[in-house]
Parts: C-alpha cells; structure tokens; sequence
C-alpha cells in the first residue's frame, strides 16, 4: 500500500504531455486535458502540452526535444500504444531509451485489468528513461491515462512516497554520463 511521509517537503516535477492524434485538437483532447488537470492537482508543473500525428517522425521529434530540455523531468504520451496501422508510440519511442522500465507496463496491466479485463492485452503501454528524463507511454482513453496516472504515476512522481520513488533517484540517472559506477 502506497505510503506517503508527510515529514518530507513535497518537490513537483516538470512534465510535459504529449498526445497522438490525427483526428483531435487539443481542444477536444480528453485524454491530455484530464492528464493536465491530474498533474496540476497533484501539485506538479505542466512544463509543455503537444499533439502529434500519429507518425513516428513527428512523435520522435518532440520526445526529443523534451528530453533534451533541461527544463522537462517527465513526459506522459498517451494514444498510439494499440495494434492499428496507425498506433506507432513504441516504434517511435522505444528507441530512445537507454532503460526500459519493465515494472511499469507490467503494473499498468494489472490495474487495466481489474477494470476491463482482458482487453488490456490490446495495450503496448510502456515506459524508460532516456538522457535522464522519465518517459511513460499510456493509451489513449480518459480511464486508461486516468488508472495510470492514480495508480501507478501519482505516487512514484511523489517524492514523499515510500518506501522508494522516482523523484529521489531522479539525480542519479545520468550518473554514466559524469564516471559515476
């Protein structure tokens, strides 16, 4: 069970939201909006919001310019994780990573199943981290970016959560980069 110290300051984070489209505005995106309004309650920073066809150039390029961005800590993708001709999100994603974080796609499947069932198979939900930037690929439906976000991101973005957290170690993943072992 998640367990929040209250003895420890809360730290927001920066995150950048990134939905796939090419039917959407982001004016009529439900998924990005609820994701806005999920990430600002919990009293983190909206660094960037994009909307990207649903074409793994374009995806690729704003993931990489967010995760060269100093300024940006996290991004949540959400759309573009099905099986359609069109869902390319880990094709344009995956490659960025250094480290694939295999937990997350495991426990968001888990989750999706308690509320649809055996439908969560026709989800390639997914996360890594690249040049010390956290990014997590979720579907594109409000309740599935809805049961990522409270089950899963909500608290590993929640430095006061324990036993352990994303945000504490958040210093520590460009250790490669500075000789650090």
């Amino acid at each position: 069970m998640p367990k929040i110290d209250e003895n420890r300051p809360f730290i927001p984070v920066r995150i950048a939201i990134l939905t796939m489209s090419d039917t959407r505005t982001l004016d009529e995106d439900a998924s990005g909006g609820l994701l806005v309004r999920l990430v600002t309650e919990a009293g983190h920073v909206v660094a960037d919001r994009a909307l990207s066809s649903d074409d793994v150039a374009s995806i690729r390029a704003v993931v990489q310019r967010w995760i060269a961005d100093n300024e940006i800590d996290v991004v949540i993708t959400t759309g573009g994780t099905g099986f359609t001709g069109r869902d390319v999100t880990p094709e344009a994603v995956r490659p960025l990573f250094e480290k694939e974080i295999d937990g997350f796609s495991t426990l968001f499947h888990q989750l999706s199943f308690e509320k649809v069932g055996t439908s969560t198979i026709q989800s390639r939900a997914f996360a890594g981290v690249a040049s010390g930037t956290y990014i997590f690929c979720v579907p594109g439906s409000p309740g599935a970016c809805r049961d990522a976000w409270e089950g899963i991101l909500k608290w590993q973005l929640d430095n006061r959560h324990r036993p352990c957290n994303f945000v504490e170690i958040m210093p520590r993943l460009e250790e490669h980069r500075r000789g650090g072992s």
